[in-house]
């Protein structure tokens, strides 16, 4: 969920779309929050995570993943997303395994005692 206070967040998440392609989302996620201060150039980073540079360089000026992106976001806010990170403890439907039914919502960093609560909390449901 890139945060509108982080002026190349959007963008952080268009690079690790990118990387994901090669096979290295986490690796670029990892660098790219350990370096948030110092986002750009982003081949760099591409390069630091053993990436094929061209193929990175031209999957960013093509913006392909801008709007998969967007509609990630609106499918988060419509869930009550207002940023990062948030949590959401859900069981499968029986009927159908592909659906999920949130049951506990939190939002926000959270100590270990209220994770505890909400899956006991959600276990009792």
């Amino acid at each position: 969920m890139p945060l509108d206070m982080h002026k190349f967040a959007f963008k952080a998440a268009e690079a690790s779309r990118c990387a994901a392609e090669q096979g290295k989302y986490w690796e670029m996620h990892d660098r790219l929050f350990a370096n948030a201060k110092a986002l750009e150039p982003w081949t760099g980073h591409a390069e630091a995570v053993g990436l094929d540079t061209a193929e990175f360089e031209a999957c960013m000026a093509s913006g392909k993943h801008a709007e998969s992106i967007r509609a990630d976001m609106n499918v988060a806010r419509s869930a009550g997303v207002t940023g990062t990170p948030s949590f959401v403890l859900a069981e499968t439907d029986p009927a159908d395994p592909t659906k999920v039914k949130g049951l506990v919502f939190l939002r926000g960093a959270q100590p270990f005692n209220s994770f505890k609560a909400a899956i006991d909390q959600a276990l009792a449901k």
